[in-house]
């Protein structure tokens, strides 16, 4: 959510960075709400004072017997409570309008951040690793003889419609592997602390980090007022929620291996083809809490614990630095990383870390108190997968496929998998 006092002094600004994301000129229409907002404010305040003056000035009036003006400052204190009523319940109005406005506008990119439409926008701005040379012609996960019978989503549609997966055997050990190598690196190597929370949140949480109200669609109500969560920075940012902080607490790096939940509404006809784009998934997910001037250094040191975790795994990829028409929501700039896919000879996203500035921080009243006093300021908030568990397993099996449909492993991935290197093309580890 946007700083008012920002647009106040700065709004020519403002509205610069809208336009850099292909949104409207707000601010003359925001400061409009605002200015009405504070007149009701300031008089009610005003009428309020003339009430307490009033109320004051009764009881000396009585005591002199002067009747009239008795009751003439009787109705007047009486007509000032009626008119305060009015006044309040107009500024709730006026600032309803406000918090409407402020909350349905993306958060503003940083200066950095390249101008542009969409993702032919986008600047990459390194790569990693050399795309393995095929004497075959390479395949797509879900064509390999080694996952044949661990991959089944005629079963998965069966049980619970299209966009599922059913795993088992060899294929869903791996996939245990990976996630379970993700989170003992975070942790062990990149000083995470790990979190196992709740996959259902109250509507309260999915506000905070700006899933809501503009984006509900996208993720699933249950019958009980809960949401699924589309992922763990929801519920990981919001262990902030609503508290304040020691400055010395900072900065709290999270991470979590979750089930995630998206409704991929609008992606009809996209990636229909294997799981590459499921309603269910699982994801480790990073999020970091920090001081103010520290955010964009935790940015870098975020995108460097994701891109650690490809290049122990052998995977290429390449980072890229999204524009401003490909942004999210509540990012001020986001890095993508694209994991190499031999089946489908490109790069696909297998993470996005991005920072929010205090932009979450402000839905979600999050604030520390500074080491040498003074009032409370809001913390800077980011996330980042680390890695999306399902798109790395496509990952592993597309790159380490071989002619006779086997795949060999990457050796980070041996301890976890009882020292097997190997998924036979019958699908069993070897």
């Amino acid at each position: 959510m946007h700083d008012i006092r920002f647009i106040r002094e700065h709004p020519e600004t403002f509205d610069a960075g809208l336009a850099r994301l292909g949104v409207s000129a707000m601010s003359s229409e925001i400061l409009a709400v605002d200015a009405a907002r504070r007149e009701k404010i300031a008089a009610a305040e005003a009428a309020l004072a003339e009430r307490n003056a009033a109320s004051k000035q009764v009881g000396a009036a009585k005591a002199k017997g002067d009747e009239a003006e008795f009751e003439r400052l009787r109705a007047l204190v009486a007509e000032k409570k009626d008119e305060i009523a009015r006044l309040e319940e107009e500024a709730k109005t006026e600032d309803a309008r406000l918090r409407d406005l402020l909350v349905s506008l993306p958060n503003l990119p940083l200066d950095e951040v390249p101008t542009g439409a969409d993702e032919n926008d986008n600047v990459e701005i390194r790569r990693w690793g050399e795309p393995r040379a095929f004497d075959f012609e390479p395949k797509e996960h879900y064509q390999l003889a080694a996952v044949q019978d661990g991959m089944d989503f005629e079963t998965a549609a069966k049980l619970a419609g299209s966009r599922f997966v059913l795993m088992s055997g060899a294929v869903a050990r791996v996939h245990r592997a990976l996630a379970q190598f993700m989170l003992d690196t975070h942790t062990t190597e990149n000083g995470l602390t790990e979190v196992n929370g709740p996959v259902m949140v109250r509507e309260e949480m999915m506000f905070g980090t700006g899933q809501l109200p503009k984006f509900g669609d996208d993720s699933y109500l249950l019958r009980e007022g809960w949401w699924l969560i589309p992922t763990s920075e929801v519920t990981l940012t919001n262990i902030v929620n609503d508290v304040i902080v020691e400055e010395g607490y900072l900065p709290r790096r999270y991470v979590a291996h979750s089930l995630c939940f998206r409704s991929e509404a609008g992606s009809a006809g996209k990636d229909t083809s294997g799981m590459l784009r499921q309603h269910q998934f699982e994801k480790v997910e990073m999020v970091s809490i920090t001081h103010p001037e520290k955010s964009l250094d935790e940015h870098a040191r975020m995108t460097r614990c994701a891109e650690g975790i490809l290049e122990a795994l052998g995977l290429p990829y390449r980072t890229i630095v999204l524009c401003t028409g490909d942004m999210g929501f509540g990012s001020r700039k986001t890095h993508d990383i694209e994991v190499w896919l031999p089946g489908q000879n490109t790069y696909r996203e297998i993470s996005s870390v991005s920072v929010c500035g205090d932009f979450q921080a402000r839905r979600m009243n999050a604030r520390f108190r500074p080491e040498g006093g003074g009032k409370p300021e809001f913390v800077h908030t980011l996330n980042g997968s680390g890695l999306a568990v399902g798109r790395c397993l496509i990952a592993v099996l597309e790159n380490g496929q071989q002619e006779d449909g086997s795949v060999l492993l990457p050796q980070a991935l041996h301890q976890w998998l009882g020292g097997k290197t190997r998924i036979t093309a019958e699908g069993l580890l070897a």
